[in-house]
This record gives structure tokens, C-alpha cells and sequence, in this order.
């Protein structure tokens, strides 16, 4: 049954997705930043942002921008060179940047927007609109509607820009505290503002402040346009305080709405922390329908392996944990997780090479910082905001491809040099080099043999076996199979020894080495 989910589940993971054009709208300049106009520019980036997507552009959200640059460890507010605003454009997918200026003159409004191509880093012909610094929302309408033109938008309710200014000071604010007061100020301003009640969510969430979130997003009416939004957000801060069936319903009403895999996670995470009845269902079938919906995401394909780990199914766990690792491979949970899992299941020595890696990314996981034997409890990973799916395979999943490749291209660099230093016989300056390999690339079998074959060099064969089996299992290579057969010589394990040459010689007849190798063994 399990293979059967497997395999339906597996073809759905390699469909390929087409992804929408994208435009990147980064905050304007304000040149002269004073108390009046400083948040003027990133205001101006924000309806610019709604307009262009009322219109059916395709501009990311400020949240998909904030994503992005602290994936990218890029102050949110700072003002980036053109040469990295490209970059930018590039790691999260968009055709097409949006820079600009925002400038006030007494009461005269000037906003300057300039398109940039990302595939050849040219800009376009800069476009400026003019007006009272009252009619702001109009002028920057003005500006999107002339980058583009000839769609008939659906209409932007616009909130008094009494209550637009805190809110936009808030998104700025480095303090929570000061972000939930200028919030505050806002919805004085304009009770209707739900945009702002949601991000007040936001910020008492962040303060572990549950009950006040709860009540911030409990306070959005059920004809608000934000009421969906509003009811995922309450069933999180439930979640939260525990109030698990509550929670359950809440997020049941809004599936049965519209199916989202970040509601099914939700509810995955309830039953995690319940007794599952044959009406509410178990966790793991939550999960699945979750990662059904979102295939690239990791940290729901990490809660389903959590999961079958919880309910003693080690193979199911393994499955799902190195699907996890496939996509992140740089997650400390999930290889201690799979660790725990492999112990169920038998395999001793994958489990000891999987525990080191987690010791190798996280501290919580080093040598005395965990039992063997435990499963840690707590480490299902939550959904924060609906369309998870969106998000990830948009923004989130491009810029993770983006740095698995780049991160990628570093492990090859320290490979090639522990290979070169291999080569010379300088085993302790390459055996440095081929960890930080292993650590940024796991799964780098070309190390892992190497790493087996200084240990055999030193006359350590029991380390040897262990790094060469990880090495099989990564890539199954003749090379490894001969060297962990010359391991077991050592060991005098003949039976292993023979069985390696003989694995090595189904995999290339003409291995005279393997030949030689059975010989001397004598079989």
C-alpha cells in the first residue's frame, strides 16, 4: 500500500509546473529621506505592486520580496545597485525589475518608474507622472497603469492615506513594539483597514503574543475580501495555544472552501498532537494531500517522513525524509530524523553517516546533544500563510535551486581540491577538504571514497567500511566496491571481502583489479 502512494505521489513530483511571468517592484528612492517622505518610496512600491497585479502582470508580493532578500541576506530597506537588483530579478524568477524615485516638492508629487529587462539588463524608457501629494494612490496608478496599459483592472479599494502612512511605517519599523503601535495608529485611522489587521497578526505572532493575534485576526469581518486569510491566521494562533480541536474545525471549513496544502499540512500538524479517529484521520494523510499539492516543498515533504517516524514506519520515513533531503539538503532535521529512521529499519551505518551530517549542520545534533534512539519531539514544521504552494514553487523554490547550485558548485571546489591533495599524499590537509565537501554536498559519493580511502591509507579499516558503504549508497561505483573489499581484507572478513570483488566484477567483467582481487582473497 505504501508502494502504491509512493509511486502516484512520485510521478505527480516530477510534473513540471509553467510558471507566470513575474515583475519585481523594489522600493523607490526617496532622496531625501525626512520624516515627511522616507516611507514614501516603499508606499509607492506597494501600490504599484497591487495595481500591476490588479491588472493581471504578475508582481510579486512584498512578502515574496521580503522573502527573497532575506534568503538572500540583503537588508530589506537598503538601497541596492542596479548590478544587484538584476541578480535579484534573476534568483527569483522575474522578466522584469521595477525601480524607481518618489520625490515631494512642498506639495507637489513626482514619481519616476523605470521598467529593467532582466535578460539583458537594460532599462526602458522611464515613465513619470506628477500630482498633489493628496492623490498619491492616483499617481502611482497612473504610473502602473502606463507600464501596463490596455487591461481593464479590477478596481483597488484604496484605505485613507491617514491610515496608508503608519501602516507603511509599520512594515518598516525594526522594533515589534513600535511596528504594533504604528498599526494601531492605523486601524484609529480607519477601522476598515484589514490589510493592517492582518499584519498587527503578524507582529503579535512574532511577539508569541497568541492570544492577542488571535484576537487581531478574529476581529476581520466575514465579508471582508481578507476573511479567508483572517480565518487560516486564527486557526494558526489556536494551533498555537493548543487549542487543537478548534483549530481542527476551522481549518476543516476552509479546505472544504478551497483545498490548499498548507491548510492539509495545518491539519496534519493538529493530528500530530491528538488522537487521530477513523473520522478525523491520521496525520500522515494530511501530509500526504499537503505535499500531493506542493511537491518542492521540503518542509512538508519533511513533516510526512516526521510523521510515518512517528508512527513506527521506518521505510515510509525514509522515502519521504530523502525526498526532504533532495531539495534541502543542508537540513539538519531531516537527516536526523532519516538517522532515527535507518535505525528502525536495520541500517546501522547509514544512520551513523546521516547523524554526523546533522551534528555537522547544527549543534543541536552534536556528539551528546541528542540520544541515539530519540525521536525529538516538536520539530513538525508549520505553515504561516495560505497558498503555500504558490509561494514555494514561485519565489521560495527558485532561490533554494538557486543556492543548492551555488552551493553545489562550492562542495566541487573543495572536492577537487581534497582529490588533488589526495593525489600528493597530503591526507590530513585533503581529508579537510573532503568534509567541507560531505558538508555542503551530503551525498558527494566521489568523497565519501576518498574520505575510505585515507582511512585505509592510515591502516584504519573499521572507518573505512563506514565511509565507503555511505559512498555505495550515494553511487553504487566498482571503485568503492573494490575498496571496501580490500577493506574487509584487512578486517579478515574474507566472506565480505569476496562478496565486494565479486559485486565489482558483475559491474565491469574486464576489472582485472577485481580479478587480481579474488585471486589473492582466493575465490
Amino acid at each position: 500500500m505504501i508502494g502504491t502512494a509512493f509511486l502516484t505521489l512520485g510521478l505527480s513530483l516530477g510534473a513540471v509546473r509553467a510558471e507566470p511571468s513575474r515583475i519585481l517592484v523594489v522600493p523607490f528612492e526617496t532622496p531625501d529621506r525626512d520624516g515627511r517622505t522616507y516611507w514614501l518610496g516603499e508606499g509607492a512600491s506597494i501600490v504599484m505592486t497591487d495595481e500591476l497585479n490588479a491588472r493581471g502582470a504578475g508582481a510579486l508580493s512584498k512578502s515574496e520580496r521580503d522573502r527573497a532578500y532575506e534568503q538572500l541576506h540583503l537588508p530589506p530597506q537598503a538601497s541596492l545597485s542596479r548590478a544587484t537588483i538584476i541578480k535579484v530579478g534573476q534568483l527569483v524568477g522575474a522578466v522584469e525589475v521595477i525601480v524607481g524615485e518618489v520625490r515631494v516638492e512642498g506639495d507637489t508629487l513626482t514619481v519616476r518608474a523605470e521598467p529593467i529587462r532582466v535578460d539583458v539588463g537594460r532599462g526602458e524608457t522611464a515613465i513619470v507622472e506628477h500630482g498633489n501629494l493628496a492623490d498619491f494612490f492616483g499617481v502611482v496608478r497612473n504610473v502602473a497603469q502606463r507600464i501596463a496599459p490596455g487591461v481593464a483592472p479590477v478596481p483597488v479599494p484604496s484605505p485613507p492615506l491617514q491610515a496608508f502612512e503608519p501602516y507603511v511605517k509599520a512594515l518598516l519599523a525594526q522594533q515589534p513594539a513600535t511596528q504594533a503601535q504604528f498599526l494601531e495608529t492605523a486601524l484609529q485611522a480607519d477601522p476598515h483597514y484589514q490589510r493592517a489587521r492582518l499584519e498587527l497578526w503578524e507582529v503579535r505572532t512574532a511577539q508569541g503574543d497568541h492570544l492577542g493575534a488571535l484576537a487581531a485576526a478574529k476581529a476581520v469581518p466575514s465579508e471582508a475580501p481578507e476573511s479567508r486569510r483572517a480565518r487560516f491566521f486564527a486557526a494558526v494562533s489556536l494551533i498555537n495555544l493548543k487549542q487543537y480541536d478548534e483549530a481542527f474545525t476551522r481549518l476543516n471549513q476552509l479546505q472544504d472552501g478551497a483545498p490548499d496544502p498548507a491548510v492539509m499540512n495545518n491539519l496534519g500538524i493538529v493530528q500530530l498532537h491528538r488522537a487521530a479517529t477513523p473520522e478525523s484521520g491520521k496525520a500522515v494523510y494530511y501530509f500526504t494531500k499537503a505535499a500531493e499539492g506542493d511537491p518542492d516543498n521540503s518542509d512538508l515533504l519533511f513533516n510526512l517522513g516526521y510523521a510515518y517516524a512517528s508512527d513506527r514506519d521506518p521505510q515510509g520515513a525514509i522515502y519521504w525524509l530523502r525526498e526532504a533531503l533532495r531539495r534541502d539538503a543542508t537540513d539538519a532535521d531531516a537527516h536526523f530524523v532519516l538517522a532515527a529512521a535507518l535505525d528502525a529499519a536495520g541500517n546501522g551505518v547509514e544512520a551513523a553517516g546521516e547523524r554526523e551530517i546533522a551534528g555537522q549542520l547544527s549543534s543541536r545534533y552534536g556528539e551528546g546533544a541528542a540520544r541515539r534512539d530519540a525521536l525529538p519531539r516538536g520539530l513538525e514544521r508549520l505553515s504561516p500563510d495560505l497558498d503555500a504552494a504558490g509561494t514555494r514553487s514561485g519565489v521560495g523554490q527558485t532561490i533554494a535551486m538557486t543556492a543548492q547550485r551555488d552551493q553545489q558548485d562550492v562542495a566541487n571546489f573543495h572536492l577537487e581540491r581534497g582529490r588533488r591533495l589526495f593525489q600528493a599524499e597530503e591526507d590530513r590537509e585533503a581529508m579537510t577538504e573532503l568534509r567541507r565537501a560531505v558538508f555542503l554536498s551530503p551525498y558527494q559519493a566521489e568523497a565519501h571514497l576518498l574520505i575510505g580511502r585515507i582511512h585505509l591509507r592510515a591502516g584504519r579499516p573499521r572507518e573505512a567500511v563506514d565511509a565507503l558503504k555511505i559512498s555505495i549508497w550515494s553511487q553504487d561505483t566498482v571503485e568503492a566496491r573494490l575498496a571496501l573489499a580490500d577493506a574487509y581484507l584487512r578486517l579478515n572478513d574474507l566472506a565480505g571481502a569476496r562478496a565486494q570483488a565479486h559485486k565489482a566484477l558483475s559491474m565491469n567483467p574486464a576489472s582485472e583489479q577485481a580479478q587480481a582481487l579474488l585471486q589473492k582473497i582466493g575465490g
